[in-house]
């Protein structure tokens, strides 16, 4: 079976940032993208907890999404405008996929 290079992009964010994130996606044509919950973690600040979080507000998210490399820096360039000022990581790492169209 024919695999093809891409990319895999996840970035954890604040919940209130989701909206201004997913529209820098799809402002940088990126088609398709999953949103997950992330329930807890440590960071520079120690552990935490979405337990206990009275609404989205203090929640964080993951966004995941697949796309060519040659699109990589354009699509980036839009998530930092959002992920500067706010807590957040965005990690990109290399994958393959079977249906290159889809990306």
């Amino acid at each position: 079976m024919e695999m093809h290079k891409a990319k895999r992009v996840a970035i954890i964010i604040e919940a209130p940032m989701e909206r201004r994130l997913t529209e820098a996606l799809k402002a940088a044509d990126v088609t398709g993208f999953s949103i997950l919950p992330v329930r807890g973690g440590s960071g520079r600040s120690g552990d935490w907890s979405s337990e206990g979080q009275v609404g989205r507000a203090g929640g964080m998210l993951q966004v995941i999404c697949i796309i060519r490399p040659e699109r990589l820096d354009a699509m980036l360039e839009g998530v930092f405008a959002v992920v500067e000022r706010h807590i957040g990581v965005v990690t990109v790492s290399d994958c393959e996929v079977l249906r290159a169209e889809r990306f």
